[in-house]
């Protein structure tokens, strides 16, 4: 499988994951900030600023848009039970 980076800057953690991993799943076990009271995109308590990388995520899905739209989310937010990181290197802090 191929790895690719992800550093969470409020615990100043990096470490490497598999693609296609979505970020709350990492942030769940290195204890990062990012909390969340659901795994569906529907609550938005997992909104995580995207510091560096943006790119290397896959693309928000409907219900996620329509949930960062819904709370007035800014232009790098995203949600890290949603976020599945593609390749390269991700830097992400909790919102």
């Amino acid at each position: 499988m191929a790895k690719a980076e992800l550093t969470f800057k409020d615990i100043n953690k990096t470490v490497s994951v598999t693609t296609g991993t979505r970020v709350i799943e990492v942030s769940e076990k290195e204890n990062s900030g990012i909390v969340y009271g659901c795994r569906e995109g529907d609550c938005a308590t997992c909104i995580m600023d995207v510091l560096d990388g943006w790119e290397n995520l896959s693309q928000p899905s409907v219900v996620e848009d329509r949930i960062l739209r819904e709370n007035a989310a800014g232009r790098h937010q995203r949600l890290a039970c949603q976020a599945q990181i593609l390749g390269g290197r991700v830097v992400v802090k909790p919102a």
